[in-house]
């Protein structure tokens, strides 16, 4: 009689191990930036950075049409007298669009302003998106990108409503990603359940907040990303490679948004006392 115990079994290990989803988001977004980079003509490229990059100002006008000279005015106050003229026709063609184009608050995700910038944020949305996807599925994990890629957006139109400036990148979204791990990545691991050494023990409910402000790793991560966040926007630091500043202010919107939504959207059952 076969006494051992019943291992489970034990499959390939993949090539790519990642949660679907998330190699399907970085997929996407690579696949989008070598088509503009490689097919699409200048004039189409143009065109697509028009239609779905989020600019502040086309929400502010929106709204309130009385701030065209402010927009305009903004555009040209850049402190770089070889990008004035630009910046102000640009601003100039914003103002006579009169075009909300809401779709855009989470749209300009899909961009980015070069391979440095989709390439950096392929890496964090491996590392942070695919235990969230794990933990939640593929749709719960949708669900937390996209609203903190909105909130990021509204966050920046906020903070810059008069801004011509086209906003891309999924860096709000990743924000949120990493906001959602933070509850619950740096728990300490799991003991006495008793289980067989073999058993994967069950994942716990998110850390409330209290919990995660005891918790001295979680703690040093959340100050270390709110520090560097608060640096790019002091001196808008533009990320190694890049000519553009961080928008800081979509980073924090996104955090903020996937920190506080995330136990909404965990499957995980609540605490029994």
């Amino acid at each position: 009689m076969d006494a051992s115990p019943d291992f489970p079994r034990q499959s390939r290990v993949p090539v790519f191990n990642m949660p679907g989803v998330v190699t399907l988001a970085i997929g996407l977004l690579l696949a989008i930036q070598a088509v503009r980079e490689f097919l699409l003509p200048d004039t189409w490229d143009i065109r697509l950075v028009l239609d779905l990059a989020l600019i502040p100002a086309r929400w502010t006008l929106w709204f309130d049409p009385g701030q065209a000279t402010e927009v305009i005015r903004a555009a040209a106050d850049t402190g770089d007298p070889s990008l004035e003229a630009a910046r102000e026709a640009f601003a100039r063609y914003i103002v006579g669009e009169h075009a909300l184009q809401p779709w855009t608050l989470v749209t300009y995700a899909l961009l980015h302003g070069s391979w440095m910038h989709v390439i950096f944020n392929s890496v964090w949305l491996a590392a942070f998106g695919a235990p969230v996807a794990r933990r939640c599925g593929a749709l719960r994990w949708c669900v937390l990108a996209l609203a903190g890629t909105a909130a990021g957006g509204l966050f920046h139109i906020l903070i810059d409503p008069l801004g011509a400036g086209p906003l891309v990148g999924a860096s709000a979204g990743i924000s949120a990603l990493m906001a959602a791990a933070a509850r619950f990545v740096f728990q300490p691991p799991v003991s006495g359940y008793g289980a067989p050494a073999w058993q994967v023990p069950p994942a716990r409910p998110a850390e409330t907040i209290p919990e995660l402000l005891r918790n001295r790793t979680a703690v040093s991560f959340l100050v270390i990303w709110l520090l560097t966040n608060l640096l790019f926007g002091l001196v808008s630091m533009p990320l190694v490679g890049e000519n553009a500043a961080i928008a800081w202010d979509a980073h924090l919107g996104g955090f903020i948004a996937g920190f506080f939504l995330f136990p909404l959207v965990d499957p995980r059952e609540p605490r029994r006392h």
